[in-house]
């Protein structure tokens, strides 16, 4: 199984390529009239509004149509299992191409298309991470993952076998519903997350993600990454940062991208916006405060960092964080919230 992110154009596929040639006809359409296809229930621009079942933040659908998606974004971490046929995963631009049996892992945020073949199934699952803000390296494990991860057969067997029995597992207990089943799925949940983390970060994997250098430092710079989500409202400079981690400015910085797929101080203010999200929360907090108590310097270096990595106002974050107070106080689903691009 390769944990390698494998690009698959076009060329030489006949499959059902009158359906591709008209998702990519209402790929263009959509663009220009904002709006997406049916089965994507809330949409604000390209940002879906994910629903889940009351008290569970996951949700598992079993799909047998040629059933094609714009290009939208949300929130979950998206995990798609191709059951029968093919299915392919644009991101901007690129093809990823999935064969009957294998596994993709889209990043949370990461902006993405989907496209069916005319006959064929896959189960597509979502899963709202935020109830594991106590696990430490979560954020850091997400950090190493590329935008979409495929699993096959081909490269690491034990991984693509022990995935698909906890996604198997997990859509057997979802599909029940029995007493503590969703105990069971977030614990399967977990595992999974656990296992790519680890196979991640594996020198001798088919990972793709790390390049040699920083899969020998993986260790090391799992400690810094946890440093800076510890410490993320204090004053972190590059030159403090890269001390710690033992690298000279310029190495650390190069290396700390290459772990990462980001840079050093987009790291740093993506942690400050996730702290500045908890305290938006609470209506006793004003935006100022808030600003100051995330380790903003301004008011308006917070607003503009805030609207770049979410796509809205701190402002506008809490009036949708009152109105999905309000949905599920009239009993409707609780929505997710955005929680960055």
């Amino acid at each position: 199984m390769s944990f390698t992110v494998t690009t698959v154009f076009t060329t030489g596929i006949t499959l059902a390529e009158s359906c591709f040639q008209s998702a990519l006809d209402t790929r263009e359409a959509w663009k220009g009239n904002e709006r997406g296809l049916p089965m994507i229930e809330h949409l604000d621009g390209i940002f879906e509004t994910v629903t889940f079942r009351e008290n569970l933040r996951m949700r598992i659908s079993d799909m047998s149509i040629c059933e094609n998606f714009p290009d939208h974004w949300h929130t979950p971490m998206e995990i798609i299992h191709a059951k029968k046929n093919w299915y392919r995963i644009v991101v901007d631009d690129q093809t990823y191409q999935l064969k009957e049996g294998d596994i993709a892992i889209i990043r949370p945020g990461t902006i993405h298309a989907l496209y069916a073949p005319e006959t064929g199934s896959r189960t597509i699952y979502l899963a709202d991470l935020s109830f594991l803000g106590g696990v430490s390296n979560l954020e850091t494990m997400l950090a190493l993952l590329a935008p979409v991860t495929t699993i096959t057969p081909k490269g690491e067997p034990d991984l693509y076998r022990k995935a698909g029995e906890l996604l198997s597992f997990m859509e057997e207990e979802y599909a029940g519903s029995r007493s503590f089943y969703d105990m069971l799925l977030y614990g399967a949940l977990i595992e999974l997350l656990g296992l790519l983390g680890r196979y991640a970060i594996s020198p001798s994997a088919s990972v793709g993600t790390l390049g040699p250098q920083s899969a020998k430092y993986a260790e090391r710079f799992l400690y810094v990454c946890n440093y800076i989500n510890e410490h993320c409202t204090e004053d972190l400079s590059l030159e403090t940062i890269a001390g710690i981690a033992g690298f000279s400015k310029y190495h650390f910085t190069r290396l700390f991208k290459d772990f990462t797929h980001t840079s050093f101080y987009r790291y740093l203010n993506k942690k400050r916006i996730s702290h500045a999200e908890q305290l938006l929360i609470n209506p006793e907090y004003s935006v100022t405060e808030v600003a100051l108590q995330s380790g903003f310097s301004s008011l308006s270096a917070f607003i503009r960092m805030f609207k770049q990595l979410k796509g809205c106002t701190p402002t506008e974050f809490k009036r949708m964080y009152s109105l999905d107070c309000m949905n599920r106080v009239d009993g409707e689903p609780a929505a997710e919230l955005p929680s960055g691009k």
